[in-house]
């Protein structure tokens, strides 16, 4: 793995005091890496990333951003801070415009930077140009996507989160949202997502961790998970062919 950008620490985390949805889970995510958290429905996938994130109370661990704690951080600013988040939903301002979206976006960024930095997202996502002065509400999901992910973009972060990236699209718009995901880390800017989508997402990955009620129950290289009798173990409850991570036979 390369140089570590993103370090997780034993974090537990939940909305309620004393009511933990993550349970200690650990993950480090390499600079220029994409890396995916996968797990069965109601493993707490959402909630650790939010929680990263400064969006789900965090009550034991440590998150460390290039060596930095950043575990007591608020959300509003984790963006000064170099992390990027993108929810699964409301992730846009549908009644703005696209231009107006990204524009609301550049607020750190200094005055003089922000019309080049916009023209540098339309290049980047060439099906927004022609929807510049388009009501975001009025874009296709794959495009409402490009929206949220060009906004997170937009302000330069080291580390860009994001939360089921393809939930609800169509087909061609997964692959759509996947492709882009590909060529943004060709830009050598770090990806850290929850998918439910397995196949496709470690298609694209360079590791993966799934979690399991809360914890990191296994991890990999993303291309050999696939075929991995432990997934088979964790999301279906079958019995794999060797030791649990931390088990015995």
């Amino acid at each position: 793995m390369s140089e570590t950008v993103l370090d997780v620490r034993d974090l537990e985390a939940g909305y309620e005091p004393g009511v933990p949805i993550v349970r200690g889970a650990s993950i480090t995510v390499g600079r220029g890496e994409i890396v995916v958290v996968l797990g069965p429905n109601g493993a707490g996938k959402s909630s650790f990333i939010k929680a990263i994130a400064g969006l789900v109370p965090i009550s034991r661990g440590t998150v460390l951003l290039d060596g930095n704690d950043i575990t007591a951080a608020p959300a509003h600013t984790m963006v000064r801070l170099g992390l990027a988040f993108v929810p699964q939903t409301e992730n846009i301002f549908p009644l703005m415009s696209v231009e107006d979206n990204l524009k609301v976006a550049c607020g750190i960024l200094e005055r003089r930077e922000i019309p080049a930095r916009i023209e540098e997202m339309y290049v980047a996502f060439p099906d927004l140009v022609r929807q510049r002065r388009t009501a975001a509400g009025n874009l296709s999901g794959g495009q409402r996507q490009m929206l949220a992910v060009a906004r997170a973009l937009i302000v330069h972060p080291k580390v860009l989160v994001l939360d089921e990236p393809s939930a609800g699209l169509s087909p061609k718009f997964v692959s759509m949202v996947f492709e882009m995901l590909a060529g943004i880390r060709k830009s050598s800017v770090t990806i850290l997502l929850v998918e439910q989508n397995a196949k496709a997402a470690l298609a694209i990955g360079d590791r993966a961790y799934v979690l399991v009620e809360g914890k990191d129950r296994h991890e990999g290289v993303a291309s050999e998970l696939w075929n991995d009798p432990m997934i088979a173990e964790l999301y279906l409850g079958q019995r794999p062919l060797h030791v649990e991570k931390g088990g015995a036979a």
